[in-house]
């Protein structure tokens, strides 16, 4: 008599189971900004995104430094560097068949900052991420980078919907 009622539970798990329509979410950020504080999109970032539903992975992407190519060749100039870190950053996105819409915050570390690096910095984000669909984001000025000639590093978090 058991090993029938765990047949028949059995059988009633799978039928419920199929009977489950699977329905395809779809993943989008909102960014948000409240009124009731100053408007970060002028500088490259918006105070918050989140995915609308958490259906998928977040990928944490490590620091992107200003080097070009397979040998890293860092330029001393600053503007070069932050393309570069930027167009870095958009190689590994790709990896995943991300874009940089998809990511959700970046930290961005710049050796001896001063208002003509955030100046740049904010052109060339803006150049990345448009529609005012901005990442969070954080700006730390830093004495110094890992590698001599580094001027700026870029980390990112983003997220991937499931398929």
């Amino acid at each position: 008599m058991k090993s029938i009622l765990n047949l028949s539970a059995l059988f009633m798990g799978f039928l419920a189971l199929s009977q489950h329509k699977t329905t395809k979410e779809t993943t989008s950020i909102v960014h948000k900004n409240p009124t009731a504080i100053f408007d970060p999109t002028p500088f490259a970032f918006s105070h918050s995104a989140t995915p609308t539903k958490a259906n998928g992975k977040y990928v944490y992407i490590s620091g992107q430094s200003g080097g070009e190519g397979l040998n890293h060749q860092l330029s001393e100039d600053f503007r070069t560097q932050v393309q570069s870190s930027l167009q870095n950053l958009k190689t590994v996105l790709a990896e995943y068949s991300l874009e940089p819409k998809d990511v959700l915050k970046i930290t961005i570390l710049i050796v001896g900052h001063n208002q003509e690096k955030l100046k740049i910095w904010t052109e060339e984000a803006n150049k990345i991420w448009k529609n005012d669909q901005l990442p969070a984001s954080t700006l730390i000025p830093v004495p110094k980078l890992a590698l001599d000639n580094m001027l700026i590093e870029v980390d990112a978090v983003a997220f991937i919907k499931a398929k």
